[in-house]
């Protein structure tokens, strides 16, 4: 739900059910308050990709901010059959946590954690399904527009996506798209939330009802001078279309007005694109640009422009708001810390085995300023000198020689925030900037190099030790 006052604001009922349920069992077994810490991190990469753009922190923060039951919220409780005594305290809730996290647009691989929240096990637990709804979404969306931004080079990307996304979630996708490489988006309320650039042209139905193609567009221009782009494809791109918006284009013309391009939408985007820049060109119309749209992601686009496709601006939106082929980041939630003591996830897949205790991440980097890897170790644990492999035993990385720098940092104490909040447009040079110093052959399409993420001997230590400890209690030893 979004806050008229600039931020989105989320009720606790955004949520599971069983968030709830545990909260009550936690404040009757007089846990709720015991401190606890979790980790937020993912173990597939998506896309077939090799990394991750990491978006939606800063309205994570905001909704942790204004977390609160309104009296609305405590009557539907109330109806659900949950205890009088755990309403009481459910109606004094503030998130009073801690938050410590990567910088949002930051690039991030499986299994460390991104985000670790520490506070009371009933708010650090209540919160499980807010993060993961607001983090999984966006770091989806700008790692899918970052591939896309690959693809296009130094043309303009805009975000076409508002109808085909998640309901509300199109505002949210539309901030992961900036902040991902896109220029501007079709998303009027996320332009104006977000600061960002907004961009548009016109759909099929304004020249169908005007019956005669030419004076749709004329029509058009006269009342939007300087949005001047014209969909050509409504009856027949080359007969019809591009020579309609040529003539408008000349009269534009000898007005004293730019045409600003045409738009395709459908057919063979390569060779109508080539058709209608020749078109334009012998009309004199050359600084007319060419717009494409119509299920693009980042092969389509990377194949019209092997092609020689003339499109200067690419309108992205089916394949970008869902994420297409995956759908969902699996991001995970998990303790790894209670009332002190380090907990954690056991599993016949040691993949799927969590990481115990309060934890950092260092990343490490050559001469040239490349990544070269990441560690993962204990929080008050020294920076290691050698990292090993999480699932394979005999494989260790000696990281001496490289540069390190610590990733997560504090961003929230006590339940409010540290810092001020970075624009949309901030966040995604920063994404940008840190895109540029992963190595190439780990943001290629296909087979991308795997990028090394590895524990320290603390942090191995306590895992085995726990392993052993919990399959000898479940043997009998």
């Amino acid at each position: 739900m979004k806050g008229r006052d600039g931020f989105f604001s989320f009720t606790p009922l955004y949520t599971d059910l069983y968030q709830l349920a545990m909260g009550q069992a936690y404040f009757l077994d007089g846990t709720a308050d015991q401190p606890a810490v979790f980790d937020y991190f993912f173990r597939t990469l998506p896309f077939g990709g090799g990394y991750v753009i990491y978006a939606g922190l800063a309205p994570l923060l905001q909704a942790l901010e204004n977390l609160k039951f309104e009296a609305e919220d405590l009557d539907y409780i109330r109806e659900l059959g949950f205890r009088p005594d755990y309403l009481s305290y459910l109606q004094e809730f503030r998130f009073s946590g801690d938050v410590y996290s990567m910088k949002e647009g930051e690039v991030v691989f499986p299994l460390e954690p991104i985000i670790r929240v520490e506070g009371r096990l009933f708010e650090a637990q209540l919160i499980e399904t807010l993060l993961l709804n607001l983090i999984n979404y966006q770091s989806l969306i700008a790692t899918k527009a970052s591939r896309m931004r690959m693809a296009a080079g130094h043309r303009v990307l805009s975000d076409f996506g508002l109808r085909r996304a998640p309901a509300q979630g199109g505002l949210l996708a539309s901030r992961a798209a900036i902040i991902g490489g896109f220029d501007s988006t079709s998303n009027v309320e996320a332009a104006r939330l977000f600061g960002l650039e907004p961009a548009g042209t016109m759909a099929h139905s304004f020249i169908e009802s005007h019956g005669d193609e030419y004076q749709a567009f004329l029509k058009f221009v006269e009342a939007n001078p300087e949005r001047s782009v014209l969909l050509v494809d409504t009856y027949d791109t080359l007969r019809s279309g591009v020579p309609n918006a040529v003539r408008a284009g000349q009269e534009m013309t000898r007005k004293g007005i730019r045409l600003q391009g045409i738009r395709l939408d459908s057919g063979d985007l390569a060779y109508l694109s080539k058709k209608a820049r020749a078109m334009l060109d012998a009309a004199g119309l050359k600084e007319a640009r060419i717009v494409a749209s119509n299920l693009l992601d980042e092969h389509v686009i990377r194949s019209l422009i092997e092609q020689g496709a003339p499109i200067d601006i690419f309108g992205v939106g089916t394949k970008l708001v869902t994420g297409v082929p995956d759908a969902a980041l699996d991001g995970v939630y998990k303790l790894s810390v209670f009332d002190g003591q380090p907990r954690m996830k056991l599993s016949d897949n040691l993949t799927k085995t969590t990481l115990p205790g309060r934890k950092q991440v260092a990343r490490f980097s050559d001469g040239q300023g490349f990544f070269m890897a990441d560690s993962i170790q204990l929080a008050d644990e020294p920076l290691p000198e050698r990292m090993f492999h999480p699932v394979e035993p005999g494989k260790s990385l000696d990281l001496r020689h490289y540069h390190d720098e610590p990733l997560l940092e504090k961003v929230m104490a006590g339940g409010r925030r540290l810092k001020g909040e970075q624009s949309v447009k901030e966040i995604a040079v920063y994404a940008r900037q840190r895109l540029q110093q992963l190595p190439p052959e780990h943001k290629r399409f296909e087979f991308p190099h795997v990028y090394k993420v590895g524990l320290s001997p603390g942090l191995l230590a306590l895992r085995d030790e726990l392993v052993a400890k919990y399959r000898r209690k479940f043997e009998g030893g």
